[in-house]
């Protein structure tokens, strides 16, 4: 059973906007809000250069990376064809006003983000 994280109110996320969710030394998760006040939460960094998504324009479930233009769902993380690749989703939970999210998955989701980091390393005999 997940435990929830109160992270904000609703009313602190603007309409087709985002909020930030500070993770220690991990990257932030952006927290997103529709005209509909549905609400999403992925990894904030675009899978194309690393760009901060909330900073993004939120449009329909969409957002708009702020540096490319490259749209990332918010339902699933994904990029739109003919853009490819992923950011991690979180889930999220909204209590009344109250946004929460999964703080298992805060914990163990996308800690070590950096593509580079997963690379073998060379090793000289």
């Amino acid at each position: 059973m997940s435990e929830w994280k109160p992270v904000c109110l609703i009313d602190d996320i603007p309409p087709l906007g985002a909020r930030r969710v500070a993770r220690g030394q991990a990257t932030p998760v952006a927290v997103f809000r529709t005209a509909d006040d549905q609400v999403f939460a992925l990894l904030d960094r675009c899978p194309h250069k690393g760009g901060p998504l909330s900073q993004g324009i939120v449009f329909g479930q969409s957002v708009a990376c702020p540096l490319h233009n490259w749209t990332i769902g918010l339902d699933d993380g994904c990029a739109r064809a003919p853009d490819e690749g992923c950011t991690q989703r979180f889930s999220v939970r909204v209590e009344g006003r109250q946004v929460c999210l999964d703080m298992d998955e805060l914990s163990r989701l996308a800690l070590d983000d950096n593509p580079e980091s997963t690379a073998p390393s060379a090793t000289t005999p």
